[in-house]
């Protein structure tokens, strides 16, 4: 075999072992590859029981019920379409709150609840840490 043909022969094993392996991760990612499911999708495809996902939705005012211990907490996400009750125990975000948005990780019961063992709490386009939202009405005066 001449060099000429072992560089080929490389080359084609190397670009074979990429393709190989990017199937691969593909494959493993594909399960994982939703953001969220929403209340609605759950609604429309079932429960996605035996595998951890993410819930996504606004948190319904007047749902959040917290319990004596202080850190277990139960609360319902809906999308407009339909509403998954929630628990769970831990500290909770300091943006979670009523009417949000919120991002639960965790999983579903066969009753149709979710247990969640973390959660997101998201803010709209306009939020500002509040350090910040003082300074921005802040004026400056010029010294002439």
């Amino acid at each position: 075999m001449k060099a000429k043909q072992q560089r080929m022969m490389l080359a084609g094993l190397g670009l074979a072992a990429v393709a190989a392996a990017a199937l691969l991760a593909l494959s493993a990612l594909k399960d994982q590859a939703s953001f969220f499911y929403a209340p609605g999708d759950v609604q429309r495809q079932g429960l996605p029981l035996g595998r951890a996902v993410r819930l996504g939705g606004m948190v319904e005012d007047g749902s959040i019920k917290r319990q004596a211990d202080g850190v277990s907490i139960h609360f319902v996400v809906g999308d407009g379409v339909a509403r998954v009750p929630v628990s769970f125990r831990g500290i909770a975000p300091d943006l979670f709150r009523e009417r949000s948005g919120v991002v639960a990780e965790g999983s579903f019961n066969p009753d149709g609840s979710f247990t969640a063992t973390n959660l997101l709490a998201k803010h709209d386009e306009k939020y500002m840490p509040p350090q910040m939202a003082g300074k921005m009405h802040e004026t400056t005066t010029l010294k002439e």
